[in-house]
């Protein structure tokens, strides 16, 4: 707390009250209110003896006048830490930001609003103390779970057999070592963090404890092609939202020699480091807003909501480690979900480097994104060539690619998209239900139906959708476009 001279006061009065500034004509009841605003916001100086107009009165500087100072600043609730000093016939107060917000005095809560001092509202000392790390949402008991009736026991013992916990021990012993509930009288009380690991139904107790992924047709939102929301608990929805982007990329094959090497579109183990921290770091105070996963033509954007945890930037990232959840942390730790040790931005980086994918960009602001680019060589051979040639962009390397006549750099599951796509528009007619073209293909499976057949034929824009607003539509039905038209229409010619 630097002290000021007779200039410094004068360029204080003309500035004016402000957040870091008080004037007060003489020491009053509501000194404490104004002592505790300043420490629950940035600090700042209590000018005695100045009018609210800034003219200077004066003030009797006195031991007397300066111990109720001190005794005010040692009664707060932490303690205020203050200096005082007479300069020019007014008492100057420097007040301290406080190490320990929120602080209180007798009359509750205050901090500064522009030149005011403001009482806050219970809202208000609630979302305070969330915003200073006082209250950590994953260590909160949650009275409303109940044991056993709320607890799912196979999520608890895949958890344990991840763990490597000795088997045989009593869950109620292991939950509690774990911190995951705490013992009462008449049983366990669960912690939030237990509930969102082992509750048979997350979202009857957090109805944004889930994570949504979307597969786009291009680089935005116009046009949706599927949409899944994943709310098993922790581990299930990050392993759900990792196949979920599995399906959905692709991986193009090299022949070297007598080897074949596989060039997977975007570095796994970086999307699920991602993945795994959305979750683990999201704010889960932010009200309305859940952790997405969305996979465009040109990249994936793994977001969590709630920004950065306070005293970290994006500067810090990779080299220093906040953690927002510390349970949630420890019990992914525990399955080997993550090192614990603020590695994982430095992981993600570094794997991306030795895949030759771009490196992965971050942004922080209400959401943390983490943005991945896909591999260039994966873009060039697959989704270049073979989209632009399913899609009917490249006529003569389409009926090429067909019969076979395209022969080497990108084979596997890329050869086998294109007779898969073929097959499928080879049955339709006019317009149709997802059931309907199963049927016609003989397949049964839902899910690798949409992944292998229905979803890639889209993303090459040869079929749409009848109500491309909603996805999931009982309603929905799929047709050709033009350039599925076309595109049979090749294949015929090319017979």
């Amino acid at each position: 707390m630097a002290s000021i001279t007779s200039a410094d006061l004068g360029i204080l009065i003309r500035q004016g009250e402000g957040t870091t500034l008080e004037f007060k004509e003489g020491f009053s009841s509501s000194f404490a209110r104004d002592l505790v605003a300043l420490a629950n916001t940035i600090g700042g100086r209590i000018l005695l003896g100045v009018r609210d107009d800034g003219a200077v009165i004066g003030v009797k500087d006195s031991n007397a006048l300066r111990a109720r100072i001190q005794n005010i600043a040692r009664n707060c609730d932490p303690p205020v830490d203050v200096l005082i000093e007479p300069v020019d016939g007014v008492l100057a107060v420097h007040v301290r930001e406080s190490d320990g917000k929120p602080v209180q005095c007798s009359d509750g809560f205050f901090w500064r609003q522009g030149a005011a001092s403001q009482k806050l509202s219970r809202g208000e000392i609630r979302d305070f103390f969330r915003a200073e790390g006082v209250i950590r949402f994953d260590l909160t008991p949650c009275p409303r779970f109940r044991y056993p009736e709320d607890f799912d026991r196979e999520k608890f013992d895949a958890w344990l057999r991840l763990s490597g916990i000795t088997e045989g021990v009593p869950a109620e012993d292991v939950l509690v070592n774990v911190e995951a509930a705490e013992r009462t009288g008449d049983g366990l009380l669960f912690r939030n963090a237990g509930v969102l690991f082992f509750a048979r139904n997350v979202r009857h107790f957090f109805s944004e404890a889930y994570i949504t992924c979307l597969l786009a047709k291009g680089t935005d939102k116009v046009h949706i092609l599927d949409r899944k929301d994943f709310d098993g608990g922790v581990v299930a929805d990050i392993e759900d939202a990792l196949r979920f982007v599995e399906r959905n990329t692709r991986t193009a094959y090299r022949i070297e020699g007598l080897r074949r090497q596989n060039i997977p579109e975007y570095p796994a183990r970086a999307v699920r480091e991602a993945i795994t921290n959305a979750v683990m770091h999201r704010d889960w105070f932010f009200e309305g807003a859940n952790v997405f996963v969305e996979v465009y033509t040109d990249r994936i954007e793994v977001s969590s909501p709630g920004g950065l945890p306070k005293g970290l930037t994006l500067a810090d990232l990779g080299h220093r480690s906040i953690r927002r959840n510390p349970l949630i942390s420890d019990l992914l730790h525990r399955i080997g979900f993550i090192e614990k040790a603020g590695t994982g931005i430095r992981r993600i980086r570094d794997e991306a480097r030795e895949l030759d994918c771009p490196e992965p960009a971050f942004e922080a602001g209400s959401f943390v994104t983490v943005t991945f680019r896909s591999n260039p060589e994966v873009r060039a051979e697959v989704a270049g060539e073979v989209a632009g040639e399913v899609a009917g962009e490249v006529a003569g390397e389409v009926a090429g690619e067909v019969t076979g006549e395209v022969a080497g750099e990108v084979t596997g599951e890329v050869t086998g998209e294109v007779a898969r796509t073929t097959r499928l528009l080879q049955v339709m007619s006019g317009e149709m239900s997802r059931r309907h073209l199963q049927e016609a293909m003989g397949l049964q499976h839902e899910e690798h139906f949409r992944a292998a057949y229905l979803i890639p034929a889209m993303r090459a824009g040869l079929i749409e959708m009848t109500i491309p607003d909603k996805p999931r539509s009982r309603e929905q039905r799929y047709r050709l476009t033009a350039a599925g038209h076309k595109y049979l229409k090749q294949i015929h010619e090319a017979r």
